[in-house]
């Protein structure tokens, strides 16, 4: 309901297809709530609702719509809109043959959102309009195909008004409908009665089962003190009333005194003023930095410098949902990979939230796509997950970072993936003059790469499915440091496997066996020595045989990714940061 199945996606349930609805039409009476603080205000809720998992007892649930609502008969071939079906009550069956309907294969999208059926008629008549513009020929369509091969050729459509039987082919062309006069209506289906909006985007022909017909924009934060502590969840709903009472303690102290009477635990007046100062702080912090993203950069510093300070065990109680940690060990081992300050995070809790979705243009980035709403009207929640689990955490040393980024070899392969991103950037840009930048640089790349290796490494040496852990990258001028928490719940989870592979001994051994393991790919010399590779040239040394991963688990798309920065070249070995420590 997050990452996959979430509002305004196309669920296919046995012979049937549907839409999920609007946040605004769930029935959340049992939902759990979500409470975290700093994501919360930066996406501007008060709350989270974890989607409800119902069953047939139960009041609350997530509701759907039919969607496509054109269905073919695979017995007598008719191609029309479900409700001419005559269908039996309760089942998706051909009145006439009793054969379970086909939904559409083909849907209409456009890159603001909006969705529809597949204009039928208007591609069979495209060169017999025999009844105007409405379709109105007086036919019934008809639906089959040939058999013959698995292209769109063999699907077939005709009319029983006579015209020539066409095929599907060419309808995924960019143009194929706008050259049919067949223009975006706005609609929004997953909104429910929802007024069409005017909208001047082109449509393009999609697959319903489409990747790029919903493609979720989720937000994602840590859990980290003061906010950490499980017990501030009680007083999320009262943060507005006890902001008018920052300079007056003794208003705030009755306050929090007639709330310990409905609650297990009781907020001293000096905690309560240490978390608004922090939410002052960290509104100081993003007013600091007045980019695009400003807020999100800032949820990540405030993490990083969490990460580096640590919280360790002794200081919480078992309410507390951040424990990080130094190793017992001394992290010398690490000194020659250019390793400093590895950090054992013992507990930790990611919320992950689905702030919009997006249709037909596939969110590279935070501003290049359109952002289509869960709900016709605004709300004080959105729907939510949490992961509760451990990591480690690494930075690289600032100065030996600094010095390797100033080689012109290296730049000069950090300056190529940030050209083929930002040309990919702006092919996709609806507005060319408002091209976002490329978070690429030779410092990102690295740290991505390495993320990367890490991961490969512990699935196959720490028992780790690669899909049950992931990154989160800490990297810009001010941050060079990366996070490989579990990415998961189950039982892959907190058992503490991966913690134990941050000890510094450990932790040794698996950085050597990672890059050597990427000194080699399967695919050499093809792949070392690309000029580009991956969606629009964004990868250079990287593939399905060395450093790619599972998308889950991966920030950028398995985008931004290099190994020659990690170990050189056979041509210039130097350029790799860990050259010098493999030798």
């Amino acid at each position: 309901m997050i990452t996959t199945y979430g509002v305004g996606s196309i669920v296919a349930v046995d012979n049937e297809s549907f839409m999920v609805s609007g946040i605004d039409s769930w029935n959340m009476t049992d939902a759990p709530t979500i409470y975290e603080h700093r994501l919360a205000r930066v996406l501007g809720v008060k709350s989270f609702r974890l989607p409800p998992a119902s069953d047939d007892t139960s009041k609350d649930g997530v509701r759907v719509r039919r969607f496509p609502l054109w269905h073919s008969c695979p017995g007598c071939n008719a191609l029309q809109h479900v409700s001419r079906f005559n269908s039996p009550p309760g089942k998706n069956e051909c009145g006439d043959c009793h054969e379970e309907l086909v939904p559409s294969r083909f849907v209409m999208a456009c890159p603001e959102g909006h969705i529809e059926d597949f204009p039928y008629w208007k591609w069979a008549h495209r060169n017999n309009r025999q009844g105007g513009e409405a379709g109105l020929c007086g036919g019934e369509l008809r639906l089959r195909t040939s058999g013959r091969t698995a292209s769109l050729r063999s699907i077939l459509i005709s009319c029983t008004c006579g015209i020539p039987e066409v095929s599907m082919e060419g309808a995924f062309r960019r143009t194929a409908l706008s050259d049919l006069k067949v223009y975006c209506n706005g609609r929004r289906p997953w909104l429910g009665n929802a007024p069409a909006e005017h909208c001047a985007e082109k449509p393009r022909t999609l697959q319903r089962g489409s990747s790029v017909a919903w493609q979720p924009i989720v937000r994602t934060a840590l859990s980290i003190p003061p906010w950490s502590d499980g017990r501030t969840a009680q007083l999320e709903q009262h943060w507005d009333d006890l902001r008018t009472m920052r300079d007056n303690p003794d208003e705030m102290a009755g306050f929090l005194k007639a709330l310990t009477l409905k609650t297990d635990h009781e907020f001293s007046v000096e905690k309560v003023m240490a978390l608004l100062e922090a939410e002052n702080h960290e509104d100081t912090s993003q007013e600091e930095d007045k980019g695009p993203d400003s807020a999100y950069v800032a949820l990540r510093k405030q993490e990083y410098e969490r990460l580096i300070a640590g919280r360790p065990e002794n200081g919480t109680d078992h309410e507390d949902q951040f424990v990080c940690e130094p190793p017992r060990s001394s992290a010398a081992t690490l000194t020659p990979y250019g390793v400093a300050g590895p950090m054992l995070v013992k507990r930790l809790r990611e919320v992950r939230a689905l702030k919009a979705f997006s249709r037909v243009d596939t969110p590279e980035t935070h501003t290049d796509v359109h952002e289509a709403a869960l709900s016709l009207a605004p709300m004080d929640w959105l729907p939510a997950m949490e992961v509760q689990g451990e990591g480690v955490f690494l930075r690289l040393d600032e100065q030996r970072l600094q010095d390797w980024a100033r080689s012109s070899a290296v730049a000069a392969r950090a300056d190529r993936i940030r050209a083929n991103h930002l040309r990919m950037l702006r092919d996709r840009a609806q507005d060319p003059a408002n091209v976002p930048d490329s978070p690429a640089d030779a410092r990102m790349v690295l740290l991505h790469t390495l993320a990367h290796a890490l991961i490969n490494e512990w699935s196959l040496d720490g028992g780790y499915p690669a899909a049950s852990l992931r990154e989160r990258l800490y990297a810009d001028d001010s941050m060079a440091g990366l996070l490989v928490c579990t990415a998961t719940s189950d039982s892959a989870g907190s058992l503490g496997g991966l913690v134990a592979q941050g000890e510094p001994d450990r932790l040794e051994s698996a950085l050597y066996s990672a890059l050597r393991r990427a000194q080699w790919c399967s695919a050499d010399p093809l792949c070392v020595e690309s000029a580009g590779s991956g969606v629009g040239g964004i990868n250079l040394a990287a593939c399905h045989a060395c450093v790619l991963l599972p998308e889950t688990s991966c920030e950028h798309n398995n985008g931004l990714l290099d190994r020659a920065l990690l170990i050189g070249t056979p041509g210039d070995p130097s350029i790799g940061f860990f050259h010098e420590a493999l030798r």
